[in-house]
């Protein structure tokens, strides 16, 4: 795995986010100053209002999951269940986030990768349970209708071969898929992948 690559990815991923933030930000002032004066009451503003909060979680997600690693950065309890609030808010997805320590960025960076991961096996929703068990993170996904493309998941055991120029197509909807198993191995870890009886466990 190289480790420009990532700096690379990351670069432009904190870029793309840095550039969205202020736009979105200044949408959601706007709201404010219209609910203030009694303005936003009607199903659009509603509707635009809603939308605004959707695209600021993802953006706060995305920063983490797609943005700079770092060991010496910390992310409290409160911030991460913060995020992942906002991001589930309005969806049939519940995802449940159980460690209660302070953990370093890089750590919740392989989380969210993996979280992304299990959104795309359950389009119809679910529940989503993130646990930490020493050193390794273990996503259990329970849900009345999966949707696992094979191939797809196969590809999280090894990370891409960047020496090679047989790299299969990747859609940008499953770049997670490329991008946590190359975050796995430059912490040396493994990732496994099973199906349940009730939907599936994924382990980094």
């Amino acid at each position: 795995m190289g480790e420009h690559s990532l700096q690379f990815a990351a670069l432009v991923g904190s870029r793309i986010c840095h550039d969205l933030i202020s736009p979105i930000g200044a949408i959601n002032n706007g709201m404010e100053l219209i609910s203030m004066t009694g303005g936003a009451t009607s199903p659009e503003m509603s509707l635009i209002s809603e939308s605004v909060d959707a695209a600021n979680a993802r953006i706060r997600f995305f920063r983490i999951a797609y943005g700079g690693q770092s060991d010496t950065q910390r992310l409290g309890h409160s911030e991460i269940m913060s995020i992942l609030r906002d991001l589930s808010r309005g969806s049939r997805l519940h995802i449940q986030w159980t460690p209660t320590e302070e953990l370093s960025r890089s750590e919740v960076q392989i989380a969210f990768l993996a979280i992304q991961c299990a959104e795309q096996a359950m389009p119809f929703g679910g529940s989503l349970t993130i646990a930490r068990r020493g050193e390794t993170w273990q996503l259990d996904m329970d849900s009345e209708r999966m949707l696992i493309d094979e191939e797809l998941w196969a590809s999280l055991k090894e990370p891409v071969d960047e020496t090679t120029d047989d790299i299969a197509p990747v859609l940008p909807a499953h770049v997670q898929f490329l991008l946590l198993p190359m975050h796995a191995s430059d912490k040396g870890r493994q990732i496994l992948f099973e199906r349940t009886e009730t939907g599936a466990t994924l382990i980094v």
